[in-house]
């Protein structure tokens, strides 16, 4: 039995009873039926049902983001922002999946050649809670357009996120099993549903532990896997940038979903010249959020997921300032029922502390000095992750060049990092490899085969 609970109460939500082999053995089996039928409807009809999708999550958002926030604590806000996001990317997908599965042309010495992209078959998702619908639908979206089916392993404690955006599927037309949720806690069951041969392939969202787990087990099976792992972004501040318009996004980039993201700046890399009115403007910033229940709407700042990730992002804090680093505001626990943390300010920062080296997943803003651009460059590569990275200065070519040494997966040059249907998203180093959303997202799970015609037999 799964129980889930209230991040910011503690009190007990659901119940969710969990499932046997002889259960996941059925969905597998059903599921593969309807992906079958369904790699053959045109792409008209798969579109229609797409944005039949989106249309129940706008009209139906306010009730997905209180769920979510129940699970897991999001602020409102920001829970129904996820939601619309959603059905956004649900609604590109419909508009562009024909055009990106298009044959392409190839000239050979053939009468004529191309490459098709034809869709793998069952595609097997193990997702994470920290966005429980963006995680699953922008894997889901661009799989289910191409013609794949979708088994949807979701983390425990948002598992009725997971049987709801089944039901949202279903209700918009989709085959029945053609996305299925499982609901279980039991690894080797996983491991057996990664091994059975009615998987195509297997993608991950989640930590480096859980994406070396899976990919062990893919690997085994020799499927095929996209894994986006942890992050720990640089935010690396020039000495001609302008504080004041740069503050602001630094509190967005960093305690977006109370900084329960993979893709937040977590590290930021300011040069000396500025780094002492980068650290008095932003320790005000962050001493003006507001943390409070979720469902508050002055609420910026809500729970950590799990009683568990609240000891975690204590411990690194203590340990850093253990080791020298400066406390300039927040570092404790919140008193009271609920997993909350102070918003917390770390100066002094260097590479050896917790708050460098580790992923931070929580409300931690860690400040690291560096000697000019070149060390700040060093400085943010001196990180096993390599998600994205943000440069913020008044010299945009100086920042374009900077910033493309930088080994990470997205760059962004004055401006917060963010996922977006339109865009590539995934990492480098321990990040992971594979990419989620656009175009070569959707690729992912395709075979690119080859056809190669002559009008006569060739001569050997």
């Amino acid at each position: 039995m799964i129980e889930t609970r209230n991040p910011a109460t503690g009190e007990v939500l659901n119940t969710f009873p969990t499932q046997s082999w002889s259960d996941v053995n059925g969905i597998l089996t059903a599921a593969v039926g309807a992906q079958k039928s369904w790699q053959s409807q045109d792409g008209a009809a798969r579109a229609f049902l797409l944005h039949n999708v989106a249309s129940i999550l706008r009209d139906e958002a306010d009730d997905h983001a209180r769920l979510i926030t129940d699970e897991m604590g999001k602020p409102l806000a920001e829970a129904r922002s996820e939601v619309l996001k959603c059905a956004l990317t649900c609604d590109f997908y419909a508009d562009h999946a024909e055009a990106f599965l298009r044959p392409q042309p190839i000239s050979t010495d053939a009468l004529t050649s191309y490459v098709t992209y034809q869709p793998l078959g069952l595609i097997f998702a193990v997702m994470p809670w920290n966005f429980p619908y963006w995680q699953v639908i922008r894997f889901a979206a661009p799989a289910l357009a191409a013609g794949n089916g979708g088994v949807l392993k979701h983390a425990s404690n948002v598992s009725g996120s997971a049987l709801a955006l089944q039901s949202v599927f279903q209700r918009a037309g989709f085959p029945e099993h053609l996305f299925s949720a499982i609901v279980v806690e039991d690894y080797d069951l996983v491991e057996k549903v990664i091994a059975d041969p009615r998987i195509a392939a297997v993608t991950l969202t989640g930590s480096e532990k859980a994406g070396a787990a899976i990919a062990s087990a893919a690997g085994a099976a020799l499927k095929k896997t996209v894994l986006e792992l942890g992050g720990s972004d640089p935010f690396v501040v020039l000495a001609d940038a302008d504080l004041d318009a740069v503050v602001p996004f630094a509190i967005k980039g960093r305690f977006v979903n109370s900084g329960q993201s993979c893709l937040a700046a977590k590290r930021f890399i300011v040069e000396s010249s500025k780094y002492a009115g980068f650290e008095d403007r932003i320790v005000k910033a962050v001493d003006a959020l507001v943390t409070g229940h979720p469902l508050d709407d002055a609420t910026q700042i809500g729970p950590l997921a799990k009683p568990g990730f609240v000891d975690d992002l204590d411990r690194q804090v203590q340990e850093s300032i253990a080791m020298g680093a400066r406390l300039l505001t927040g570092g404790h626990r919140i008193a009271g029922p609920g997993n909350f943390y102070a918003p917390t300010v770390l100066a002094d920062v260097t590479p050896e502390m917790p708050v460098f080296t580790e992923e931070t997943f929580g409300p931690v803003l860690a400040l690291i000095k560096a000697n000019g651009p070149e060390h700040a460059i060093e400085l943010a590569n001196e990180t096993r992750y390599g998600l994205a990275a943000s440069v913020w200065t008044a010299d945009m070519a100086a920042g374009l060049e900077l910033g493309a040494r930088i080994a990470s997966g997205a760059l962004f040059v004055n401006g917060v990092v963010a996922s977006d249907p339109r865009l590539p998203f995934g990492g480098v180093k321990m990040s992971g490899y594979g990419r989620e959303l656009s175009r070569e997202g959707m690729l992912e799970f395709m075979n690119a085969r080859t056809v190669w015609v002559s009008e006569h037999p060739a001569k050997l």
